[in-house]
């Protein structure tokens, strides 16, 4: 099989695997029943790390249950690739070459070389991460809940924000009662983001921060200038998004009686704040989603489907494929011959696969909504568009509609929410294999076409 093929089918496995097992009884708390459906849908949303769920966590599953949950997605934030490689790494086998090119593919990375170092290094940033992660809600929690209750509701809360899952155990009104609490906004946000930014630009800040120190020019200026071409659109849009959508934000809200209006303004910033963040893959709220006004709703569409940055756990489009092409559009209205950033040039390759990718997202988005349209017809199209919206760039926020979908409607979103975990990785390797397999000695006889 092909790479893409067994990213799919092995994304799929775990799904089936999983789901089979949260429908088995004892994964349903008492005087509850789960369907086939409903467990496979929990299934989907935990490995796909997106957050819809059409049970309350909370209340639904069983510890067991619960345990399986974590674990899915845990296996979703890792990625089945890398899962496999640490268990033959762990097992001490040998990585085959065909290994290690689907570990290449499966992370988009440039080389074969550095593999299992690179596996590593993944797993031990999101140990820690969650970790950290899990110390800081720990404050929160366990006064509120006691030590043991406190500890679990602080360790899957770590590892669904920074996995980007957007599952909690704390009921249907997820993150809404803490939202004048700063730890418990800033702790989740910093999750959402620094897992967002992608493990790749982790590790070049990092190097170049310690050449930095090492040469005795630690700036931010210094260190920001040496950075990979990626690293700085990351973080360049990244700071864009998070800071322009929490203007935004406010903008539209503070007014809002529904939503922020008689709030202070420190809090209404902070509640802007993470609306913003939390749109970008993470799914978790503070602010009921059918109460914005229709200038935030429209935001937030836009925010879901960019969603976070390559090799990280975030869904969309990605940062860096927004980025690509709008620096391909203004250097068209500019009449440059390339396009340009930092005093580098971006490949022709690089930006056909963001126009696929775009395209592929939005086509597959349009799809969707019709079928969903079809399948509830009673639904609110604005339901309709924010549902799927949310399930293609793996988000997990909903206006409410989840609870309350069809036996099509659910398997519609699953699909979905399938296809928006996997669809940048596929059609990535498909991309870049058919790129690599024409010569580039073949050129075909030019015509011209009308646009616009």
């Amino acid at each position: 099989m092909k790479t893409a093929q067994i990213i799919a089918l092995s994304f799929a496995g775990v799904i089936f695997v999983g789901g089979f097992f949260l429908w088995l009884p004892f994964c349903t708390a008492p005087g509850e029943s789960t369907s086939f459906a409903d467990a496979l849908f929990t299934a989907t949303t935990s490995v796909c790390v997106t957050g819809l769920v059409t049970v309350t966590t909370a209340t639904h599953w069983s510890t067991i249950g619960k345990a399986a949950i974590l674990l899915l997605i845990q296996i979703g934030g890792i990625g089945v690739v890398s899962l496999a490689s640490m268990l033959f790494i762990g097992l001490h086998k040998k990585i085959s070459l065909r290994n290690r090119r689907l570990i290449k593919e499966s992370y988009n990375l440039d080389q074969m070389s550095g593999l299992v170092k690179v596996v590593r290094k993944t797993v031990l940033c999101i140990l820690v991460a969650e970790g950290t992660g899990a110390v800081l809600y720990a404050f929160c929690f366990v006064p509120q809940f006691g030590f043991r209750k406190g500890m679990v509701h602080a360790v899957f809360t770590a590892v669904s924000a920074f996995c980007n899952a957007g599952i909690d155990l704390l009921g249907e009104t997820s993150l809404a009662p803490y939202q004048g609490n700063v730890l418990v906004n800033l702790t989740t946000m910093a999750l959402i983001i620094s897992s967002g930014l992608g493990f790749i630009v982790w590790w070049d800040i990092w190097e170049k921060i310690k050449k930095a120190k090492q040469n005795h020019k630690l700036s931010v200026k210094k260190v920001y200038a040496t950075l990979r071409l990626q690293s700085k659109l990351v973080l360049k849009t990244t700071l864009i998004l998070v800071i322009g959508g929490t203007l935004l934000i406010f903008l539209f809200e503070r007014n809002n009686p529904d939503t922020f209006a008689g709030m202070s303004t420190g809090r209404q910033l902070l509640a802007s704040a993470f609306q913003s963040v939390t749109t970008r893959t993470a799914g978790f709220f503070t602010t009921d989603q059918a109460a914005f006004t229709n200038a935030t709703f429209v935001l937030c569409l836009v925010l879901m489907l960019i969603g976070g940055s390559p090799m990280g756990t975030a869904g969309g489009i990605k940062t860096t494929t927004i980025a690509v092409l709008v620096l391909s559009i203004r250097a068209n209205l500019r009449g440059d011959k390339d396009v340009e950033s930092h005093n580098r040039k971006i490949r022709s390759s690089y930006i056909r696969s963001a126009l696929v990718v775009a395209g592929m997202s939005l086509l597959v988005l349009l799809i969707m909504i019709m079928l969903l349209a079809v399948a509830m017809p009673q639904a609110d199209l604005m339901d309709v568009i924010y549902e799927l919206t949310s399930a293609l760039g793996t988000v997990g926020l909903s206006r409410g509609l989840t609870p309350h979908l069809s036996l099509a409607g659910k398997y519609i979103v699953m699909l979905t929410m399938y296809l928006g975990r996997i669809g940048p990785l596929t059609l990535g390797a498909a991309v870049v294999a058919r790129e690599q397999r024409r010569s580039e000695n073949i050129h075909l006889a030019e015509e011209d076409v009308m646009i616009g």
